[in-house]
């Protein structure tokens, strides 16, 4: 009994396991397409950015299997603890999955801006992508590890991310102002740089799982945001 005990603890440990190294494959998938995106922008290769655009659905079909895993595992009766490890694998899910809509949105607007004369605030939205990719990078390093300090540091640093947002924010807003011409680049630019902005709150939402996964409901501390975005003027 006490074999057959053990066989089941193991296998349902392998599961949980299994469930982890999906989603951070899901994750390191996410933050490639993100990646991607950026780098057909700066090239202005429609062909790469196609590519990033279909392969979004290979981000969907992974979060369907891990929403097939997690089922898998409720029906074997979690205890408290491993419940924390289901709801945050789901929320996790989701907010990988969004980062892709986001990363194959970004790749489908450089195809417009394409159309248009190269504009030097790309080289913003450039830095304001590549710190997003590496609080993607962290916060899925923070998850696997489950390391709750490392989780609040990459919370704390989207900050930062909002600060360079709402900067780039007002650069395209006064540049729009100054040239008409430049109106429709500009706007789907902003379009892109809000979608990075928000990768990074979804990396922040990641961040403040791992804490749950440790902590449970413990509350967080009060969390620095700037995105000022909503009363910017030129």
């Amino acid at each position: 009994m006490n074999e057959q005990h053990n066989h089941i603890v193991k296998s349902y440990d392998d599961e949980q396991r299994a469930l982890l190294d999906g989603l951070i494959h899901m994750g390191l998938m996410a933050v490639s397409q993100l990646e991607a995106a950026l780098e057909v922008i700066e090239r202005r290769d429609a062909s790469a950015a196609e590519r990033v655009v279909a392969n979004d659905e290979a981000i969907d079909a992974l979060e369907q299997q891990i929403n097939h895993d997690v089922i898998h595992l409720i029906r074997r009766g979690p205890m408290a603890t491993d419940l924390r490890i289901i709801l945050a694998a789901l929320r996790v899910a989701s907010d990988i999955e969004r980062i892709g809509d986001y990363a194959a949105n970004i790749a489908k607007r450089s195809l417009v801006l394409n159309l248009a004369p190269p504009l030097p605030h790309i080289r913003g939205l450039g830095t304001l992508g590549k710190l997003a990719a590496q609080q993607l990078r962290d916060v899925l390093e923070a998850y696997r590890l489950r390391d709750g300090e490392a989780a609040l540091r990459v919370r704390a640093r989207d900050a930062e991310l909002d600060t360079l947002y709402t900067g780039l924010f007002r650069e395209l807003l006064t540049y729009m102002m100054e040239d008409a011409r430049a109106i429709t680049p500009c706007t789907h630019l902003l379009f892109m740089a809000k979608n990075l902005e928000r990768i990074g709150d979804h990396a922040t939402n990641i961040a403040e799982n791992v804490w749950f996964l440790i902590h449970g409901e413990e509350l967080l501390p009060q969390r620095d945001k700037r995105d000022e975005s909503s009363t910017a003027t030129a």
